[in-house]
């Protein structure tokens, strides 16, 4: 093997490209097998949708940040609340995970717990440091518990100091979403606890206006006093306007910052109708609009990052030390597919 205490040139070269193919085999095997391997986002999420906590344990015992972003929910502990799963809300939170951490909409682990009306989920995230209240002329859980009817959620939350008269991004009041929504017990609980019926956003409107334009009359009574409700209702209907729909997002005319800010209220649009959607029991549409939501998140998701799509493994090394090895991943030049 050895000729005057120096390795032959062949077994240099065999010692090499046997070390090359080794590193080769092992990347190629990663790649087939996308559990053994880090997951992409749609595999971490539809993992974790299901309920997969031992898929999950393995992930982050191999490195998996614990505030990774999923395709659809957001983190690991945002499908966790959404899914009202404690045990997989203790292991995430005990390897890091960030109970207050945002995704790209601005939506929080307990926003989602509120959404799907998790009770439990929502006390864990509490007793565990979620902030129950958000920025100003943010949504807050508050409004989400409140949008969903989700009505149990909604006074667990007002009882741990949940701001009863916080404003959306666009100034609307959380009453407001309960006009809207037509949960008119919800609002007689808000009215009940101190609720400010008065309150408009940035289009002038108010829950009156809301009732009307929706023709919510009983809640238009509860929400103004008689004189109010006597003068609107002699208002002609035009006076109450239509429902104003969102931008469409992916208008080529758009600023991208107002683009990406039309595709996050057109995700939140479709929220809004899934949740109602489900609650009536058309689960099949309900589906249907799972998908669309998904896709818009990934387009958003795509826009705000610079990744490309594809690249090959480049293994090098020098003939004069063979041991030296290099290795590069080459991406392509033509950046993320459309």
């Amino acid at each position: 093997m050895k000729h005057g205490g120096r390795l032959t040139e062949r077994t240099v070269w065999r010692h090499f490209i046997s070390r090359a193919f080794a590193t080769c085999a092992l990347a190629l095997a990663l790649h087939a097998d996308p559990l053994r391997a880090q997951p992409d986002p749609v595999t971490y999420g539809n993992r974790l949708e299901s309920g997969d906590i031992v898929q999950l344990r393995e992930w982050l015992a191999g490195g998996l940040h614990p505030d990774y972003l999923a395709d659809r929910i957001g983190t690991g502990l945002m499908i966790a609340a959404w899914r009202g799963d404690i045990p997989m809300m203790d292991l995430l939170v005990a390897r890091g995970a960030d109970v207050n951490k945002a995704n790209e909409l601005g939506e929080q682990a307990l926003m989602h717990a509120a959404w799907r009306g998790q009770i439990d989920a929502i006390k864990w995230l509490l007793r565990h440091g979620a902030r129950v209240n958000s920025d100003p002329m943010q949504w807050s859980a508050l409004h989400y518990a409140v949008f969903a009817g989700q009505a149990e959620a909604a006074a667990l939350l007002l009882a741990n100091g949940a701001d009863i008269n916080a404003r959306s991004t666009n100034g609307s009041s959380v009453l407001m979403m309960a006009v809207y929504e037509g949960h008119e017990d919800l609002v007689r609980q808000l009215l009940a606890r101190g609720a400010d019926p008065g309150m408009k956003n940035e289009h002038g409107d108010g829950a009156l206006a809301w009732a009307f334009r929706y023709n919510r009359l009983s809640i238009a009574r509860l929400v103004a006093t008689p004189r109010e409700f006597a003068s609107a209702a002699n208002q002609p209907k035009a006076q109450w306007g239509e429902p104003k729909r969102s931008k469409p997002a992916a208008s080529p005319d758009l600023p991208p910052q107002e683009a990406a800010d039309a595709r996050a209220e057109q995700i939140r649009d479709l929220m809004n109708m899934r949740a109602i959607l489900a609650a009536r029991g058309m689960a099949d549409a309900a589906g249907k609009l799972d998908r669309r939501i998904a896709g818009l998140r990934a387009q958003r998701a795509r826009a705000n990052r610079d990744v490309p799509p594809i690249s090959v493994l480049e293994i090098s090394a020098s003939r004069d030390a063979p041991d030296d090895q290099q290795a590069r991943l080459v991406f392509e030049a033509d950046g993320p597919p459309p």
